[in-house]
């Protein structure tokens, strides 16, 4: 079974101090033994973002873990990703949500693993349901 890793789960791995740092550990353990790991490309897009995190980083560490990336992201997607951030965006104005707000690169990922019908491992499991109800959602 091949499983999609949220950016959240890699950012806790990375980080010793973050209180998910062995969750995500376990969690990644029990993915692999299952089957193929990969991230969709915006999550390796998200995590140029971190501190010293390169180019050369992340394909190194993508190498050296045996997480593939999946670069080609189809039209499907695109639309699924498209037509959840609408609905996101309707709620949050219908609900006055001061919270935080999420960017397209979250629908991407889950309309990516909901698409080939893998599950998602992840932290933030709420965006996810609410998004993609169709979606299988792997806790840490």
């Amino acid at each position: 079974m091949t499983t999609v890793i949220d950016s959240n789960v890699i950012a806790a791995l990375w980080n010793p101090d973050d209180a998910l740092n062995a969750a995500a550990r376990s969690a990644l353990d029990a993915a692999l033994t299952r089957g193929r790991l990969i991230v969709a490309s915006p999550v390796y897009a998200e995590l140029m973002a971190f501190a010293r995190r390169t180019e050369s980083f992340l394909d190194h560490f993508f190498e050296e873990t045996g997480i593939a990336i999946e670069w080609q992201m189809e039209e499907r997607v695109w639309r699924a990703a498209g037509q959840a951030f609408q609905s996101y965006a309707g709620r949050r104005r219908r609900q006055r949500d001061p919270g935080p707000r999420r960017i397209l690169a979250d629908f991407l990922i889950g309309a990516y693993a909901a698409r080939h019908n893998y599950p998602l491992l992840t932290l933030d499991e709420g965006i996810y349901r609410a998004a993609f109800p169709e979606l299988k959602i792997l806790s840490a």
